[in-house]
């Protein structure tokens, strides 16, 4: 088990958007992951505003224990929004963040743990990406896009496995709604002086629930917001 110095307490943070058939494994798996290194945790999650019993589900997990903690939205308001709330509600810190379907295996988080002495953020990048072809693809250039923009030390920048120091977060003005969140994260702590390093992590088939974030109509609010992060970083 690989416990690092900076490891004094531990957010985990995830949102959630209809992921009845996952968030209660996710839930679990982060218990599980604060329990056994021992450590002060919590677990936050984000629900978006979901449809289905996705907030119930965590209300009952956090009945049960007190370190688990719901934000609502009232509304779908977009995955750059929850991420947002999130890591604005964070306490602890180093902060955990990942995705709510289920496609990565957080006891791989150890192999963040491995890198976080040395650096300010650790960021993951998915070894055989487990998506169809289209969304590989699209993945390959919109990374591409954004090193070329933005300089950045990464080669999967949208992969929602990332580790934090909570004081390289503070400050931080995001505002991106919807899927530019990790860039513009990124992108913004490179330009406060962060050290950024990266690792491969194990990627998985989503087996439940539906992606939801790559809809036309966000894909055109996303290429607005990226024109305009480039304006405020350049």
């Amino acid at each position: 088990m690989i416990k690092p110095k900076a490891l004094t307490s531990l957010s985990i943070f995830f949102p959630c958007y209809n992921e009845v058939e996952n968030v209660k494994t996710m839930i679990e798996q982060s218990v599980q992951i604060g329990n056994e290194y021992g450590i002060d945790y919590e677990v936050v999650v984000v629900d978006d505003g979901s449809s289905d019993q996705s907030a119930q589900i965590v209300q009952a997990e956090a009945r049960k224990n007190p370190r688990i903690r719901l934000i609502q939205h009232p509304q779908n308001m977009g995955y750059g929004a929850a991420l947002r709330t999130g890591l604005g509600n964070v306490k602890k810190d180093l902060v955990f963040l990942t995705d709510g379907d289920n496609q990565f295996r957080l006891y791989e988080m150890e192999k963040l743990f491995s890198k976080i002495d040395s650096c300010d953020v650790v960021v993951g990048y998915r070894i055989h990406r487990q998506d169809k072809v289209y969304r590989r693809i699209n993945g390959i250039l919109w990374t591409k896009l954004n090193k070329i923009l933005f300089k950045l030390p990464v080669r999967d920048v949208d992969c929602a496995f990332k580790l934090f120091r909570r004081k390289a977060l503070e400050g931080l003005e995001l505002k991106s709604d919807h899927l530019l969140i990790h860039a513009e994260i990124l992108a913004r702590l490179k330009k406060k002086g962060c050290r950024i390093e990266e690792i491969g992590v194990t990627h998985y088939p989503r087996v439940a629930g539906q992606a939801t974030a790559t809809g036309v109509d966000r894909i055109l609010k996303t290429f607005k917001e990226l024109y305009r992060l480039y304006r405020q970083i350049k």
